[in-house]
């Protein structure tokens, strides 16, 4: 059992993690319309479920290893590219590691992952295109674990692309429907403007390093990266800016387009017209996380441009408010998600852009257990109601009893109530933004009002989509509500395993007040630069335990809010849309965006 753990062993073993769901999709793709379902179900399920085992063992071989410096492990497959000139050469090859921030990553994505294609089995049962979602599917998980297992910029860049390319085609599934199409072109086409960012970004690092090392730089891997960036700090500045900040600037346009952020988000929204599974698995564990992944990568760079990462925690700040209040008029339950998404992810990048690195990838593993869950319940009621509208629905706890326990789970952790995995988290990033020190005086108490602000329209429209969709009686008719049923165990047992995770997933992070170690935090550390890993500094325990006690304050305020609106007293969402009628038109066509961009 040892051999198994043994570093040569899981090392050999790397390839594999990728390159199983990339058998799947190939064996699908090809032979899919020639094996029964339950076959494509097996092959699309068992290479996910392999990969997340090939993980755990990589887990626990880096926690084998004593010293924190060493715990990674690198596999070369081949030479990718060569090039030799007088001063040197220059080499990439196609390598995959393993390092404590990959290795948090590929746990989420495989293990949720596998969650998600279990469920999709009852979900698209009867569905004629079953192979085909399947294998997208799994080519969607390969280009998700290459990004994020990929050894140097280059080979990441093919994964970061290859989600691109996988969204269009699980968006536009049912391409036959031309809104559904539509909306996958949409992803497409906006993730494009977000990759040109990051692909000029790539060019401007790689020519200053070349040019810096006078021709010698030889490769692009993440640790050569990290030991010539500080050459940037004696390249020419551009227009008066440093090399550093308009690479770390260029890198978050396209941190903007896979994550949804201002003013790349207005595909996501339109990412509902795929199947639900689809949306848990971009909006929860996949796409949307690539931009938050790449910036802790390159943790080495940031930290050398402080208006840059400025520049990340003020988009990240205002993106988180932005969407929430969206959020609070919309009546299609997956775009209520969709918006609360964008949110959460503004969160992610408030935290990092304060340097708070491993708490940015704590609110993303927490947000992987709460999001995919809530999803995929919206799916269990969308797959029982046959209708996405809220006001169709009501009542249902009565007849779907596993959906609703298990939704009100996650419904917990995202509106930030403790001790469950999503207070957790959104409260360290609140600390950290609260003990910042941003280059304009106040702007990190400035950011702070501003998400503790959101978290209460979170609670309050996480409370309304309870309420209309499980509360009172049903709306959608007699006739449908005789129909009305709980999903069936495939798609059940997936929810029950990820509301464990939404309860007790906050234990990986918890906070230095307990005296505990910061488990995840510490796991992380040697990733980090020592900016980064100063999250957890010594602090006054008092201040934290009062802004704390503001936050559960903010959060139940608006959960009673929530309550006393759609519960209580129904008749005051109409009073109140009423008297301000043109600010809920405002919010209700999202501000126009779309609009304007197609004036544009």
């Amino acid at each position: 059992m040892n051999e198994l753990f043994e570093p040569q062993t899981v090392t050999n073993l790397l390839w594999l993690i990728p390159c199983l769901p990339l058998a799947g999709a190939v064996i699908n793709g090809l032979l899919g319309r020639r094996l029964p379902a339950r076959l494509v179900h097996f092959v699309g399920c068992a290479n996910v479920f392999l990969a997340f085992l090939i993980s755990v063992a990589g887990f626990f071989t880096l926690l084998g290893i004593k010293e924190p410096q060493q715990r990674f492990l690198i596999q070369s497959l081949y030479q990718w590219i060569l090039t030799v000139w007088p001063q040197g050469s220059f080499s990439l090859e196609v390598a995959f590691r393993l390092d404590p921030l990959s290795m948090v990553l590929c746990l989420v994505v495989t293990g949720v992952g596998f969650l998600i294609h279990l469920y999709s089995v009852g979900y698209m049962a009867g569905d004629e295109s079953q192979a085909r979602y399947f294998a997208y599917l799994n080519l969607f998980t390969f280009s998700m674990l290459l990004l994020i297992m990929s050894d140097n910029l280059l080979l990441m860049f093919v994964g970061w692309e290859g989600v691109g390319l996988c969204s269009y085609l699980l968006i536009g599934f049912w391409f036959t429907d031309l809104e559904k199409a539509q909306a996958g072109m949409k992803a497409f086409i906006v993730n494009r403007v977000g990759d040109f960012g990051f692909f000029v970004g790539l060019m401007l690092l790689f020519w200053t390093l070349f040019e810096g090392s006078n021709g010698t730089m030889n490769g692009l891997s993440f640790q050569q990266l990290r030991e010539a960036i500080p050459l940037l700090d004696s390249a020419s500045p551009i227009l008066g800016v440093g090399v550093a900040t308009w690479v770390g600037l260029l890198f978050f346009v396209g941190a903007t387009g896979k994550s949804a952020q201002i003013p790349l988000y207005v595909w996501l929204p339109d990412a509902m017209a795929g199947p639900t599974p689809v949306s848990a698995f971009i909006h929860a564990a996949t796409m949307v996380t690539a931009g938050v992944y790449m910036i802790v990568r390159l943790n080495f760079l940031y930290v050398l441009a402080p208006a840059a990462m400025a520049v990340v925690a003020v988009v990240g700040g205002v993106t988180a408010f932005y969407a929430a209040t969206i959020a609070l008029t919309q009546n299609d339950i997956k775009r209520v998600l969709a918006y609360s998404t964008i949110s959460q992810l503004g969160y992610m990048f408030l935290a990092v852009g304060v340097a708070a690195f491993s708490t940015g990838i704590f609110h993303l593993v927490t947000h992987a257990f709460f999001k995919a869950l809530l999803f995929l319940g919206a799916g269990s009621v969308i797959h029982a109601v046959h209708s996405n509208d809220m006001l169709e629905m009501g009542g249902l706890k009565k007849y779907m009893p596993h959906t609703y326990v298990t939704f009100m789970a996650a419904y917990l952790a995202i509106s930030g109530i403790p001790p469950l995995s999503g207070f957790v988290s959104k409260d360290e990033i609140l600390w950290a933004t609260f003990n910042s020190h941003l280059p304009v005086a106040g702007l990190g108490k400035a950011l702070w009002a501003l998400g503790l602000l959101t978290a209460g329209l979170t609670a309050f429209y996480m409370t309304r989509l309870i309420a209309l969709t499980f509360m009172g009686s049903f709306r959608g008719g007699s006739e449908r509500e005789k129909h009305l049923h709980e999903s069936p165990s495939v798609m059940t047992l997936p929810l029950m395993a990820l509301a464990v995770l939404s309860v007790v997933g906050g234990v990986i992070g918890l906070p230095a007040v307990t005296h505990l170690p910061n488990l995840l935090h510490d796991f992380l550390g040697p990733v980090l630069s020592s900016h980064g890993a100063s999250d957890h500094q010594a602090h006054a325990y008092w201040l934290e335990i009062l802004l704390m006690l503001i936050s559960i304050g903010v959060a139940t305020t608006g959960i009673y809010l929530g309550w006393l609106f759609y519960v209580k007293r129904p008749e005051l969402p109409g009073k109140v849309t009423a008297r301000f009628a043109r600010m809920y038109q405002v919010l209700e066509q999202k501000y126009y965006m779309d609009e304007i961009y197609q004036a544009l």
